[in-house]
């Protein structure tokens, strides 16, 4: 007799073949992985596999994806990248100015040194791949590195089954990065759709601090909305751990190709007093989804988390956040904002949870969506699961149109339709984007709501 076996589930193994086939080449052969470091790998990769080989593709029967649907990249076959190299002119529309010489640079999940440029660091900060790491680092990456909650997710199961390099941040102790360090992830285009697997790793010990670009684009595609563009999936893992008294300022700006496929998963630990924020910006992709969990290892920790979304034509993007407070004098805020036009789709689903333990916890999520058009669609769900009782929270939604008496009135002062309704459309972009820390990203977010919009 035959056994029928799920799409879902045939789908899955042919990813888990293609994630495999793409481990042997990633780590350059000038950068080779310590003995015990490979073997250590070699059991994560296959742990993580096998958790892959007992799950599914998430559909829209579940719960947590009700509301996205996959079948559009279940149409692809996606294959392992093959090797492929990059020029400094490949990548210098990517290029921030506040960190030409603190960038750190992974094409296709394989690090490129010649394209990374860190002179601008110091010695005692680290930034770089898995086989730059000094001994001093070896023994202890094992305590953080895949070791975060949520590790057996099925997306992060698959970024972990093909694991063989890193980018690599650490802070030692009470040590400030001098700049900005900007993680580029660049993914090329092939007329064979590939899946490209990009890991990232930030150790914070205590009393450091740093601030964080991570960056996700597509060689030779300077605007997401490209009309050229050819399918892939980014498939991105990011852990970051932040000390005691440690803060870590963290941007998230996903600009793929408008024909891609786009999952990340961004989880953060936090110690005592320690602070982490993060800037989490999605333009780009056909299909996006970003889920972000953050857990609170001691007491007063402050979070902060700020999200914006502009998509148009028929653009999905799913944002899943998780703030897990298990210790009192816990401080978090969320503002999460979303601009849909044509028929562009936009999900926003947020849980905070609050503990017995977790008293004298102060927590606000706010999300506000804004639709330019009758064909836009948004689903937002804000949650709050609270068992303290004496804690100060609150939660809200809101889905609003352009307001025609705003419109009116700065048209009665002279301006035309246009560029009243472009105002108050960058006013309603611009509290996000001004909390962003470096300028020039600032400015490039101003021109792509311009340009879009």
């Amino acid at each position: 007799m035959q056994v029928s076996v799920k799409p879902e589930i045939s789908y899955l193994g042919k990813l888990l073949e293609a994630s495999c086939k793409g481990v042997s080449p990633t780590v350059p052969p000038e950068f080779p992985l310590d003995a015990n470091m490979a073997a250590w790998l070699e059991q994560i990769r296959a742990r993580a596999a096998t958790w892959v080989r007992e799950l599914a593709l998430p559909t829209k029967r579940d719960e947590e994806w009700r509301f996205t649907d996959l079948s559009p990249m279940m149409k692809l076959d996606f294959q392992a990248p093959a090797p492929v190299n990059l020029d400094a002119l490949n990548i210098a529309p990517f290029v921030l100015p506040e960190a030409t010489d603190s960038r750190l640079v992974f094409v296709n999940g394989v690090f490129a040194p010649k394209l990374s440029s860190l002179t601008g660091l110091t010695n005692q900060v680290f930034v770089g791949n898995l086989g730059q790491l000094p001994p001093q680092y070896q023994g202890k990456i094992r305590d953080y590195l895949a070791q975060q909650l949520g590790s057996q997710e099925i997306f992060t199961a698959l970024n972990t089954a093909g694991l063989t390099d890193a980018a690599v941040v650490w802070l030692p102790k009470n040590q400030v990065a001098p700049k900005p360090i900007h993680l580029l992830f660049i993914t090329t285009q092939t007329e064979v759709p590939i899946l490209t697997q990009h890991r990232c790793l930030v150790v914070a010990e205590g009393g450091s601090s740093a601030t964080i670009v991570e960056h996700c684009v597509t060689a030779e595609v300077i605007c997401p909305e490209a009309p050229t563009s050819l399918p892939y999936l980014t498939n991105t893992v990011t852990e970051i751990w932040v000390g005691e008294n440690a803060e870590i300022n963290h941007t998230r700006l996903q600009r793929d190709a408008g024909a891609a496929f786009h999952i990340g998963k961004t989880a953060i630990a936090q110690a005592q007093n320690s602070h982490y924020t993060c800037n989490a910006i999605h333009l780009g992709a056909r299909l996006s989804r970003h889920n972000l969990e953050v857990s609170q290892m001691s007491a007063a920790t402050e979070t902060n988390l700020y999200g914006l979304v502009f998509i148009g034509n028929e653009q999905e993007t799913d944002t899943h956040s998780a703030i897990t407070l298990n210790h009192p004098h816990g401080v978090t805020k969320q503002l999460y904002k979303c601009i849909v036009d044509d028929k562009a789709h936009s999900v926003f689903n947020g849980k905070v949870y609050v503990s017995q333990t977790a008293q004298l916890t102060n927590a606000s999520q706010l999300n506000r969506n804004l639709l330019l058009s009758s064909g836009g669609r948004v689903d937002t769900k804000p949650q709050l699961e609270i068992i303290a009782d004496n804690v100060q929270c609150s939660h809200g939604a809101t889905v609003s149109q352009l307001d025609d008496d705003e419109v009116f009135y700065l048209q009665s002062r002279g301006l035309s339709q246009e560029v009243s309704r472009n105002l108050l459309i960058d006013a309603f972009a611009v509290e996000i984007i001004n909390k962003l820390p470096l300028s020039s990203l600032q400015h490039i977010l101003k021109q792509c709501v311009a340009c879009k919009f």
